[in-house]
C-alpha cells in the first residue's frame, strides 16, 4: 500500500503505468505488445499485489497518437478501472487519474470516497490540470492558452474537493469557475489519501507543492535530477508541505545484456511506430511542459521505448543498478512499464526485487506490510 509522505513504508517504491492503455507506455508495433483488455489488467494486478508491488497508476485519454498502431487510441476508462481492480486485490493502491476540466468536482469527490470505501483506503487521485488540445476539443472543451488559467481553475477544482472531503455540514461555493449551492460530501475518505501531480512548468510547480503528497516528474539526467528534487523540497518546505518525488520507467530485462539490447533494438527502434512517436513529441512541445524542453528532442528513441521514461536496460543486476541510482538521487520511487507487462513481470518480480532487498532500497512484502 503506498503512503503518503513521512509514512514508515516502503525506502523507495515501485509501481505500474499505464497498463490501462493499448500500447501502455512503448511506442511499437510488434505484435506482443500490450493488450490493454480487463482481464490483462487483472491478471497483472493480481501479480503485483502478491509480489508487494504499491500501487497502479494509470493515464486518461480518449483519443489516439495516431500511426499504424494508433498508440494509446484504446484506453479502459480510469475511476472504474481502478474500482474493479481495487474490488479484486489486497494491498495494491490504484491511482484514479482525473482531469479536472473533463469531471465535475462533486461527482469526483463522491465517487473516490466510494472507491475508499470499496478498498479499505487504498484508492490515490492523480491530477491532471490538462495540455493535450485535440483532446480537448474531442471533449467540445477549449484548453486555455496559459498555464495559470488552466491551474487556477485546477486548484479551485481540488479546493472543492477538499472541502466536501472535510466539511461536515452543507455549504455554498461561490468562486471564478464554480458556483454551487448545498452540497455536501456523504460519504468521506476515512483516510488522507495520496495526491499525486506530474508538472513542469512553473505553474504547474506552484500547484504541485500546495496539493500534492507526491509530483511525478522525468528522469533524463541524473545529476539534473537530484538539484531538481532538492528544489522541489525545498520549495514545498516553503509553504509548509513535505513533497516527494516520483519518475517513470522503462525494463527490458534479460539475463544478459546482450539479450537486453537486442530485444530493445528490436522493439524500440526498428520496430517503433514513429508516426506515433512525432506527433506525441509534437504535442508536448506545444502544449505540455512535462518533460524539459530543451532535452525533448534528445529523448526522441526513449519516446518510442518507453514514453520517455527512465531505461532499465540489462541484467537483473543493471537494472537493480538502476533503480538504486535513482533512489540515491532521491526518488521516493518509479513506476515500471514492459513491452507486455504481465509476461515481463515475473522475471522482474524473481529476479530483480530479490536484489534490491539485499540492498536496503525495498523491504520484503512481509515487512513492509507490518510497518505500515
Amino acid at each position: 500500500m503506498l503512503g503518503t509522505p513521512g509514512s514508515k513504508t516502503q525506502p523507495f517504491f515501485l509501481g505500474t503505468f499505464a497498463s490501462n492503455c493499448s500500447g501502455g507506455m512503448t511506442v511499437t508495433k510488434v505484435p506482443e505488445r500490450w493488450v490493454n483488455s480487463w482481464d490483462n489488467n487483472l491478471e497483472l494486478a493480481r501479480l503485483l499485489d502478491d509480489a508487494g508491488i504499491d500501487f497502479m497508476l494509470p493515464i486518461a485519454r480518449w483519443i489516439g497518437y495516431g500511426g499504424e498502431t494508433n498508440f494509446h487510441g484504446g484506453v479502459l476508462e480510469t475511476i472504474t478501472w481502478a474500482t474493479g481492480l481495487l474490488a479484486q486485490t489486497r494491498n495494491l493502491t490504484l491511482f484514479a487519474t482525473i482531469h479536472t476540466a473533463a469531471n465535475h468536482p462533486v461527482v469526483v469527490a463522491k465517487q473516490l470516497a466510494t472507491m475508499d470505501q470499496i478498498s479499505g483506503s487504498r484508492v490515490g487521485l492523480n491530477i491532471v490540470a490538462g495540455w493535450n488540445k485535440p483532446e480537448y476539443e474531442a471533449l467540445g472543451l477549449t484548453l486555455p492558452d496559459d498555464h495559470p488559467t488552466r491551474y487556477g481553475y485546477a486548484q479551485e477544482w481540488f479546493d472543492i474537493v477538499k472541502a466536501l472531503w472535510t466539511r461536515t455540514e452543507a455549504f455554498d461555493w461561490d468562486g471564478t469557475y464554480f458556483k454551487l449551492k448545498n452540497v455536501l460530501g456523504d460519504p468521506r475518505p476515512s483516510k488522507p489519501m495520496p495526491i499525486l501531480n506530474a508538472a513542469g512548468s512553473d505553474e504547474g510547480r506552484k500547484f504541485a507543492v500546495r496539493n500534492a503528497d507526491f509530483l511525478f516528474t522525468p528522469a533524463i539526467d541524473l545529476a539534473r535530477s537530484k538539484d531538481e528534487i532538492a528544489a522541489l523540497k525545498q520549495q514545498g518546505a516553503g509553504v509548509g508541505r513535505a513533497v516527494e518525488v516520483l519518475t517513470f520507467s522503462h525494463v527490458v530485462c534479460r539475463p544478459t545484456e546482450g539479450e537486453a539490447k537486442e530485444y530493445l533494438e528490436y522493439f524500440g527502434r526498428t520496430n517503433a511506430d514513429w508516426a506515433a512517436v512525432d506527433n506525441l513529441v509534437r504535442l508536448q512541445f506545444a502544449h505540455a511542459q512535462s518533460f524539459p524542453h530543451d532535452l525533448l528532442a534528445l529523448i526522441r528513441d526513449r519516446m518510442a521505448a518507453g514514453h520517455g521514461g527512465f531505461p532499465l536496460t540489462g541484467t537483473p543486476e543493471q537494472v537493480a543498478d538502476g533503480l538504486t541510482a535513482l533512489h540515491a538521487a532521491g526518488f521516493r520511487g518509479t513506476t515500471l512499464s514492459f513491452v507486455d507487462y504481465a509476461e515481463e513481470f515475473p522475471y522482474f518480480r524473481d529476479n530483480v526485487l530479490p536484489i534490491l532487498e539485499q540492498r536496503g532500497v525495498r523491504l520484503a512484502p512481509d515487512v513492509a506490510r507490518s510497518a505500515a
